[in-house]
């Protein structure tokens, strides 16, 4: 059985990291003839340092069998590329099945490329939804869903959404293989401690803000108020700086006086992305969390921190149980007073556990693999 896992930002990285590992198990407790051939295919959608060559790195992930350096461009541009790269892939590789991850252009040019030539797609985190179209990572996971054989949800919010579309051959309850991740990395990235005090921070004494989607960094109000609040906060911040921000802030039109704002903030610590080992120290360690990314909104609900999410809504509504997590937008009004309530040990701080069981428990791969193997073996019967 061969498979080729497209992927090319940097939660993809992590993803295909664990089904890696989860197919590597599997090998070892098979005998060669129904091994797995697994393959990966880097898009180049990321290829900053920071932002992919550090995942390979760090994490036990190969380096890919393909390497397209796509790199970035209008997403017509950019996923068209993509397309015409990954056929001529598919053709050379004749893979049994696509696996592709999460929302980004990368996800839906793999999910096209392989069923336009009748390869099986598998989507990992599939049937998400914000329920808002203007959002680029919206039509992906919608697209991709329809285009796939294999949708494996990390939650049952995510097979009901499904069924609304009328999706329901080939759906699997498998969970969050990003919780796989943060409890396998987890000791790992607290080895990595000297970073708090090489930013001057202390655990549990700093707000983490993260700030990337094109809704935010894009809208020129909703930037400048989302860049105010981190500015005023009286608090330490660690603001790791997403590549799409800084160059907006060096194209805009006031971009440099936005600049000059946030580095004109004592309690600010602007620095470059970081790795993932190095993302869950921060996670883990901040007293609150600031973003407008899916990904880290979930691993500050697995972590057990506080997070205000900067955006109009969510897909992971699993996250706002008890207020682990609050879609709080951008005007800082409402931000501001809510991030120094969630400072003080008397204030608005969730109440109870995060419920970790809604995202699988932490074996999602391994069951992911299972079904791959499942509906491969079932296909190849049918065909004799």
């Amino acid at each position: 059985m061969k498979l080729l896992s497209i992927v090319g930002a940097r939660p993809q990285f992590v993803k295909a990291a664990l089904v890696s590992a989860a197919i590597e198990r599997r090998n070892a407790l098979t005998r060669s003839s129904l091994k797995i051939d697994h393959k990966l295919v880097h898009t180049g959608q990321h290829y900053e340092y920071n932002l992919a060559g550090v995942f390979f790195d760090q994490l036990p992930l190969r380096k890919p069998d393909y390497s397209l350096g796509v790199g970035s461009g209008p997403h017509g541009a950019q996923t068209g590329e993509m397309l015409k790269q990954l056929e001529t892939v598919f053709f050379q590789e004749k893979p049994d099945m696509a696996v592709v991850y999460g929302d980004t252009n990368s996800t839906i040019a793999g999910a096209f490329a392989a069923a336009k030539l009748h390869i099986p797609v598998a989507h990992v985190e599939a049937g998400l939804r914000s329920f808002n179209r203007a959002m680029p990572e919206e039509m992906n996971r919608v697209t991709t869903d329809h285009l796939s054989d294999l949708l494996f949800c990390p939650t049952s919010t995510a097979v009901r959404n499904l069924r609304r579309e009328g999706i329901r051959n080939g759906v699997v309850m498998a969970g969050d293989v990003m919780l796989d991740a943060v409890y396998h990395f987890r000791p790992l990235a607290a080895q990595r401690a000297a970073l708090l005090e090489k930013l001057g921070v202390k655990p549990g004494m700093y707000v983490l803000a993260t700030i990337h989607r094109a809704e935010n960094t894009d809208a020129v109000e909703r930037l400048e108020n989302v860049l105010r609040v981190l500015a005023r906060l009286n608090k330490p911040v660690v603001f790791p700086m997403h590549p799409r921000l800084r160059d907006r802030l060096a194209q805009k039109k006031g971009g440099g006086d936005l600049r000059q704002m946030l580095e004109a903030s004592r309690q600010l610590r602007i620095i470059e992305p970081v790795s993932y080992l190095d993302m869950l120290l921060l996670e883990e360690n901040a007293r609150v969390v600031l973003t407008d990314s899916g990904g880290v909104q979930k691993e500050a609900y697995f972590l057990g921190v506080p997070c205000l999410t900067l955006r109009d809504e969510t897909e992971w509504v699993e996250t706002l149980r008890n207020h682990w997590n609050r879609v709080v937008g951008t005007t800082p009004r409402k931000i501001l007073p809510l991030a120094e309530s969630l400072w003080v040990r008397n204030g608005a701080r969730p109440k109870g556990k995060p419920d970790l069981r809604q995202f699988g428990g932490g074996h999602a791969a391994d069951r992911m693999i299972r079904s791959i193997v499942a509906f491969l073996k079932k296909g190849a019967t049918k065909s004799r």
